[in-house]
């Protein structure tokens, strides 16, 4: 099954339909056995998701206001971690801040050679907001999760995939999932679902969830600053 960040006028940016979407969709495919393995990518070919919609999120001031949408895509991004089935994050364009939250939060990350990615977070004063960053770091070595998330760089996947971010290169013109997931989806979802359920179980008993919860609140703190404000501004005002 694929789902599609469908905004490509807004770069596929996360607004709260899109949440709700996001939600709703976790929500009917978890126990759907007609669904084997869950693909994420972006409309169009210029960005996989631009992170959070500033334009929309940038009335919120206050560090409750901040933690009420953080928290909401928060949880959302944990059910997306801890989805009881395969997941691929097909990186097809851009991915910047919240984008590459997401694509964390899959289980598999491949992506189109040449696009652009990072967690740029650290540019508009704040930290990762709805908890990719203790993601992160349970997926590739604390050391260079560290790096990517201190430098707040945009790298090429190909920079991203000797990190260990991106899993696999994948060429213009083909979804590319589909050869990187066939020997897989060979099995029954029955096997594919207790192999998931394994890693799952890791994850609660490392607790991340409390991990992912005090990332967010780190973050409803930062958003609340002059600093982040004035960086929200400068950023909107350069791109009219």
């Amino acid at each position: 099954m694929k789902l599609l960040f469908n905004r490509p006028e807004k770069r596929n940016a996360v607004n709260y339909q899109l949440m709700d979407e996001l939600e709703s969709i976790l929500s009917e495919a978890a126990y759907d056995d007609e669904v084997k393995l869950l693909v994420l990518t972006g409309a169009g070919s210029e960005a996989f998701c631009s992170g959070g919609d500033l334009r929309e999120f940038q009335d919120l001031h206050t560090e409750e206001e901040a933690f009420a949408m953080l928290s909401k895509m928060g949880e959302i991004l944990y059910k997306l971690a801890v989805f009881p089935k395969p997941t691929i994050a097909l990186i097809n364009g851009s991915a910047f801040g919240g984008g590459c939250e997401i694509a964390t939060a899959c289980d598999f990350r491949l992506a189109k050679s040449g696009v652009k990615l990072g967690f740029v977070q650290g540019t508009l004063g704040i930290t990762t907001g709805w908890g990719g960053a203790s993601l992160l770091l349970e997926k590739i070595p604390e050391q260079k999760a560290l790096k990517l998330l201190l430098d707040a760089k945009i790298h090429k996947a190909e920079e991203a995939k000797e990190f260990g971010f991106v899993d696999e290169i994948v060429g213009e013109g083909t979804d590319g999932w589909e050869m990187f997931a066939e020997d897989f989806l060979r099995h029954e979802t029955g096997v594919l679902m207790a192999y998931k359920r394994l890693l799952v179980h890791k994850w609660q008993g490392s607790g991340l969830k409390g991990r992912m919860d005090a990332e967010i609140r780190e973050c409803s703190k930062l958003w609340a600053s002059d600093e982040h404000h004035a960086a929200v501004d400068r950023f909107l005002n350069k791109k009219k």
